[in-house]
């Protein structure tokens, strides 16, 4: 049982939003249910510290905005992860550095790190992405929101989170190749 004895096999996150405008504590049930995934997507983005203060600041103004939620959608997934990412917009700077430093470092990754390099080469490449087109490939990838509910989340059609994110992919592709091959050649020159 969730707040005020919601049930999630029984109500949909439409029915704790819509009863918390009467009652405010209902959206209670949206935090439990939905706090964890939010912060783990935030603190894959800026890192943890971060993600604490974003996580906290999505549900504020998840809360304070709630009037405006689609009852007829069941899953607030696809509007909280909405709002996490125009909140990571403010974040965007802190997050281009984190990708970079990772990147940098992966130059020579930390012997204590059990992180391998493919996830600093990532890191890099992740970096070098459009920020449109690396938010609609994270909000599928580490989200596990489908398209439609990236469409939704990020207020764009259907097409462009396709579009963005077949371009991000085809873009990580190339730069992850272009990766290899210059570390085969650096490995050959040895």
């Amino acid at each position: 049982m969730g707040a005020l004895g919601l049930s999630p096999s029984r109500t949909g996150d439409a029915a704790a939003i819509a009863k918390s405008l009467s009652a405010p504590e209902a959206f209670g049930a949206i935090f439990d249910r939905h706090f964890a995934a939010i912060h783990r997507y935030l603190a894959r983005r800026i890192g943890r510290e971060r993600a604490d203060d974003v996580a906290a600041q999505t549900f504020t103004v998840a809360f304070e905005r709630r009037a405006s939620f689609r009852l007829d959608s069941s899953d607030a997934r696809p509007w909280l992860y909405g709002i996490a990412t125009k909140l990571l917009a403010n974040h965007r700077r802190s997050e281009q550095r984190l990708l970079e430093t990772i990147a940098r470092l992966g130059a020579q990754p930390p012997a204590a790190s059990d992180a391998g390099d493919s996830d600093w080469e990532l890191a890099g490449a992740l970096a070098r992405l459009q920020s449109e087109q690396r938010d609609a490939l994270l909000l599928h990838v580490w989200g596990e929101l489908t398209y439609e509910q990236v469409a939704q989340s990020l207020a764009i059609p259907l097409g462009t989170v396709r579009s963005r994110i077949a371009r991000a992919r085809a873009a990580l592709r190339d730069e992850l190749e272009r990766t290899a091959a210059a570390g085969s050649r650096t490995e050959e020159a040895l």
